[in-house]
């Protein structure tokens, strides 16, 4: 029953990954970085259970309000992005002056 887990989040983790090296809108790369720490709270959240211990259960609690900060940080970046470039797209950041 493990290998199941630990098989949906390789996929999901991979997914994630291919959505990050691949997308050029920052909104998307957002979502595959939530995709990646979905698939860690899954193999936390599966090894907690196959070995009887909550300590990855409380590591994945940890990583949500990570995750959370993150997603905060990202759409305040994304807005400042937009009201200076009019644009979300990665390839324009290297355009932005001090």
């Amino acid at each position: 029953m493990l290998g199941h887990y630990l098989i949906l989040s390789g996929i999901i983790f991979s997914l994630g990954l291919i959505g990050v090296m691949t997308s050029r809108n920052v909104l998307k790369v957002l979502l595959s970085l939530e995709l990646l720490l979905a698939a860690s709270n899954l193999s936390f959240v599966s090894f907690s259970k196959f070995n009887g211990d909550y300590a990855g259960q409380l590591i994945v609690f940890f990583v949500i309000l990570v995750a959370a900060a993150e997603v905060a940080i990202g759409l305040a970046i994304i807005v400042v992005m937009y009201r200076r470039l009019s644009t979300i797209q990665a390839d324009e950041l290297k355009e932005m002056k001090w």
